[in-house]
Order: structure tokens, then C-alpha cells, then sequence
């Protein structure tokens, strides 16, 4: 019997398996759910979702391959997992800040993506990494869910991505500059580039063609773990140099901040 907890990796694993029998590296939702009847898994929509590598199945870290979603319910065992996977870089003590702040009611009601992002922009952290002023106003756009269509290379291969969904978890709009933020708490060692890329590229699409007067558009990944009794929040502003390829990710700029309260 398999453990509950390796069950995910059971499914994807078996679905590899399938694949390579085939002699196809490209599935659907439609083999995920039969998969999962067969071995147990009650959730066939979070089968696919490895947000970084330590979570990956074993027989995908031992073939250097990670999940490509390319929309419409199809999937892609896509080869480089250091290209679908980013590591986050050290920060230096030198980039790294003490900020004091008087904790509110609800800074830490929750451990969700909301609440880091929360916390960070209300405590003017946000502010000061990308801005370095914690009087700047951005424009701000919450949570939304949508969808985008392109073509992009991982490595030496091109794939066609149709409709594939995505949730921004927080948009910055300040003169000129566009930034996307996904969040998690916890220190993981590294993140699924696809969780900047889809919304980078939605963006990049909207600017490319005009719909918007965008100069840039940058991606700002926030970070919090409880540290002794106290918060820390990690930011990394990334970009892509290479607007069409997944492994052109590059870091622009990355800060600690220890939240000291008053």
C-alpha cells in the first residue's frame, strides 16, 4: 500500500511511466483523474502542481524532467529541471535589514499567500525593496484568475502553450513598471519558474501588443518564516532577459527584512 503522503508522487510517477511506454512525453487531465482512481489520490487538479523540486516523484528528478502545463488540460514532461526550477540566491548580511513595525490584529492571523503579501505591502517592505520609498504609491491590483496563449523555449525545445490558466496573486503598477508577486511562507530552496512565467507572460503579451503602456515588466517573489518569535520576509525581483524562454530568469535584486515590533 502506498503512504498517503507519496500517493501524489505515486500518481505522477505512474503517469511518467505510461508516457514513456508510449513513447509520448505529453498527457492530460483525462490519464491524471484515471491514475489517481487507481492508486488513491483524491485530488486530481493539485496531481500536477510541484511548486519546487524537493517535491518532485524520484523516477522525474533521475530523468532531469518537471511538468510543463500547456493548457487546455494538457501537460508536458519537459526536459532540465534546472530550468523549470529556480534556486533562490543567497542574500548577503549586507542586504539584509532590521524593520521595525507595530504589529496590527491580523499581520500573522494566517499562514495563506494573502497574508505574506499582506504583511509585506502594509508594512511598507514592498515599498522599500522595489521603490526604495515607503511614501510611493503604486497602483495596486489584487488576486485574479486568467488565462494566456504563447509559445515559449525550454532549452532547445519549443512548445505551444493554449489557454493556460494562472492566478497573479498581486499586481504593482507604478510608473511605468508592472510587477507580479507570487508568495509562500516557508524557506524553500527553490520555486517552479512557471509560477513567474505564466503571469509575466500574460503582461509581456498585453505590452507587446499595445493593450497597455507598460515600460517594463517585472516578477517579485516575497518569502516569510517565523524566526525566533519574529517574522522574516525575503524578497526577490526577478526578470526575464530572454521574453520567450523559461530559463532566461535572472535576479535583479534580493533583501531580507527582520520584523522587529515596537
Amino acid at each position: 500500500m502506498i503512504e498517503k503522503g507519496n500517493k501524489k508522487k505515486a500518481v505522477i510517477a505512474k503517469v511518467f511511466e505510461i508516457c514513456r511506454e508510449r513513447g509520448t512525453d505529453i498527457f492530460d487531465n483525462d490519464l491524471v483523474r484515471e491514475v489517481c482512481k487507481e492508486i488513491g489520490f483524491g485530488n486530481p487538479f493539485d496531481a500536477t502542481a510541484f511548486h519546487n523540486s524537493a517535491k518532485l516523484p524520484d523516477i522525474l528528478k533521475a530523468n532531469d524532467v518537471f511538468i510543463l502545463h500547456l493548457g487546455k488540460g494538457r501537460h508536458c514532461f519537459a526536459r532540465g529541471i534546472d530550468v523549470g526550477y529556480h534556486s533562490f540566491e543567497d542574500i548577503p548580511e549586507t542586504r539584509c535589514f532590521d524593520w521595525k513595525y507595530r504589529k496590527s490584529v491580523l499581520n500573522e492571523s494566517d499562514t495563506s499567500e494573502a497574508n505574506v503579501l499582506a504583511v509585506a505591502a502594509n508594512q511598507r517592505v514592498i515599498h522599500d525593496f522595489l521603490y526604495e520609498d515607503i511614501v510611493a504609491a503604486p497602483k495596486i491590483y489584487f488576486s485574479r484568475r486568467t488565462n494566456a496563449t504563447f509559445d515559449l523555449g525550454v532549452g532547445r525545445e519549443r512548445y505551444s502553450v493554449s489557454d493556460v490558466q494562472m492566478e497573479v496573486d498581486l499586481t504593482f503598477e507604478y510608473q511605468g513598471l508592472v510587477t507580479i508577486f507570487e508568495a509562500k511562507n516557508g524557506f524553500p530552496e527553490d520555486f517552479a519558474v512557471y509560477q513567474l512565467y505564466n503571469p509575466f507572460r500574460y503582461y509581456y503579451i498585453m505590452r507587446e501588443a499595445g493593450d497597455v503602456a507598460v515600460e517594463a515588466v517585472s516578477c517579485c517573489y516575497v518569502l516569510r518564516e517565523r524566526t525566533d518569535g519574529a517574522s522574516v520576509l525575503r524578497l526577490y525581483e526577478y526578470e526575464f532577459e530572454a521574453p520567450e524562454n523559461l530559463g532566461s530568469l535572472s535576479l535583479k535584486k534580493a533583501a531580507e527584512y527582520r520584523l522587529l515590533e515596537r
